[in-house]
């Protein structure tokens, strides 16, 4: 199969922001570029959603903060009230 480039113009800080995100999630731009394209051939809509994962950074703050906060406290928590404030910090 032949190969040819694409050539899209972008905004600078857009170029960045993008080659930032594919390199979070473990791949390059081209990577990204065609996954885009087959899928909207395959799919005919822009069919997918790709996050980058914020996810770590944000529960371990609110973890530290819930850590924080029973230790300045004599209460005891059960294991159905930890579970049940970690499914809400997760949300």
């Amino acid at each position: 199969m032949e190969s040819l480039n694409l050539n899209v113009r972008v905004d600078a800080n857009d170029k960045k922001g993008f080659e930032q995100f594919c390199n979070s999630v473990g791949m390059n731009v081209s990577t990204a570029i065609n996954m885009f394209i087959k899928a909207v051939l395959r799919e005919q809509k822009l069919p997918f959603e790709v996050k980058a994962n914020t996810f770590d950074e944000t529960v371990y703050e609110k973890l530290k903060e819930a850590e924080l906060e029973m230790s300045n406290t004599s209460k005891r928590y059960s294991k159905e009230e930890v579970l049940e404030s970690m499914n809400n910090i997760i949300g």
